[in-house]
């Protein structure tokens, strides 16, 4: 009996069609939030870009995220909050001004973004509105300090 290669190959193909994503799918733990993303798939698809992107970057004196401090350094109940901050930083703003050179940059571009904001519905609201306004405005003293520092 001649069996037919097909069923086989239908097979793998299903089978890599639901196993491949979610193969580097990654639980983050943020404070309370938790959110599942492909991490892997993120730093692959900047990788392809970083150096055309990098390149273009004049102003070296400046770091906007830095490795060590900021980030690393947040309390975990304040994770959420600034993943969330940042994210909006990156998808109302980076995202859509950014002037990608060709189509490929474009697509490795708006698969990042569309990333970003998949993680960015997941993550739920990290103060209620009023308590965030109340909030805000019971610190302006730090942020009104810290730019009379820096003039």
């Amino acid at each position: 009996m001649k069996v037919s290669g097909l069923p086989l190959c239908l097979f793998s193909a299903v089978f890599s069609l639901f196993w491949t994503p979610s193969a580097g799918l990654k639980m983050l733990h943020l404070g309370n939030c938790v959110i599942t993303t492909n991490l892997q798939e993120m730093q692959k698809g900047f990788s392809e870009i970083r150096d055309s992107v990098q390149a273009k970057d004049e102003i070296t004196d400046l770091r906007i995220l830095r490795k060590t401090e900021s980030l690393q350094d947040t309390q975990p109940g304040d994770q959420c909050c600034l993943l969330r901050r940042i994210l909006r930083l990156y998808l109302d703003t980076v995202f859509k001004n950014y002037l990608p050179s060709d189509h490929h940059m474009l697509r490795k571009i708006s698969s990042l973004a569309n990333s970003f904001l998949t993680i960015k519905k997941d993550l739920r609201l990290c103060l209620k509105p009023q308590e965030a306004v109340v909030k805000a405005l019971g610190e302006l003293d730090i942020l009104l300090q810290w730019m009379e520092e820096t003039s």
